[in-house]
């Protein structure tokens, strides 16, 4: 099981490792000796704490010379990168041999849609990538208002990442995709997984999606024993108590209450290792 990175608001310079090789004698045009591409060549990203995205920037020395790359990034309009620098060392391999690093991409809530530029420079070599900030998903009565929203857990798996269960990707088939959340403690509970919502709602539904796939049914590997519980007046209260649970799926309705944010708190997982959920959400009808 794995699971993504996400991205985060910052400048410095990363170092992707220094590569030993022996340079190919083979003649090897010098003029613009790196090449740059990018992974997807273009992405979309919304204005969500938990809605982030990203592209890989590949770095490919296609002169005869070792080399030592710096790459500056650059962003337009409201777009924010996770750094600014790219810097790495380029064996002269023949074949070429392609170095990658990944730049996050996010824009602030209030971003206007619309479709903006990244550029990655070094000396002789640039690339454009397209960002096209998506306009915000709606989140009134019947909309859920944990999707994008911010996550923060007691622990997270390295092969995870916290936002996975808050990306609106309800299908535990695709868990081995990078989706969905799975703590960092196994066989020690309990476990919490919040959603901070953007604004406090009179909260009346949770819907709870542990893991349920062909591979991991939930029977075997989804959460047994959990509280959904609902922060009001900064205080948790418990909403639903969930026990002896083989369901992927586990909707807990109850009284309206005004709330700013909704708990997952693991108790017990079928098979006594880990909490894992696939997705969190929260309604107010």
């Amino acid at each position: 099981m794995r699971r993504r990175q996400i991205a985060v608001v910052a400048g410095s310079a990363t170092v992707l490792g220094l590569l030993t090789a022996v340079a190919s004698t083979a003649a090897r045009p010098d003029d613009d000796p790196v090449r740059l591409t990018a992974t997807p060549e273009s992405v979309q990203v919304v204005g969500l704490p938990c809605l982030p995205s990203s592209f890989r920037l590949g770095m490919t020395n296609v002169g005869s010379a070792d080399l030592y790359a710096d790459v500056e990034l650059a962003a337009g309009g409201p777009v924010v990168l996770d750094r600014g620098l790219v810097s790495s060392w380029l064996p002269a391999w023949d074949p070429d041999h392609t170095v990658t690093a990944r730049v996050g991409v996010t824009v602030p809530r209030d971003a206007e849609p619309g479709t903006y530029e990244v550029r990655a420079t070094t000396d002789g070599a640039e690339v454009a990538v397209p960002v096209e900030v998506l306009p915000q998903p709606p989140k009134g009565d019947g909309d859920n208002l944990a999707l994008g929203e911010q996550a923060v857990a007691s622990s997270t798996h390295a092969n995870f990442d916290v936002c996975g269960a808050v990306d609106g990707n309800t299908n535990s088939e695709e868990w081995d995709t990078l989706t969905g959340w799975n703590d960092g403690t196994s066989g020690a509970f309990p476990d919490t997984y919040d959603v901070v919502l953007a604004a406090p709602a009179q909260l009346t539904r949770v819907e709870t999606w542990t893991l349920d796939s062909t591979r991991y049914p939930a029977a075997r590997y989804g959460l047994r024993d959990f509280d959904v519980q609902v922060r009001t007046g900064g205080a948790w209260q418990t909403v639903h108590e969930v026990r002896g649970n083989t369901a992927g799926r586990v909707t807990s309705t109850f009284a309206p209450v005004t709330a700013d944010a909704v708990r997952i708190v693991g108790l017990a997982s079928n098979n006594r290792d880990y909490s894992r959920l696939v997705e969190v959400q929260a309604f107010t009808d």
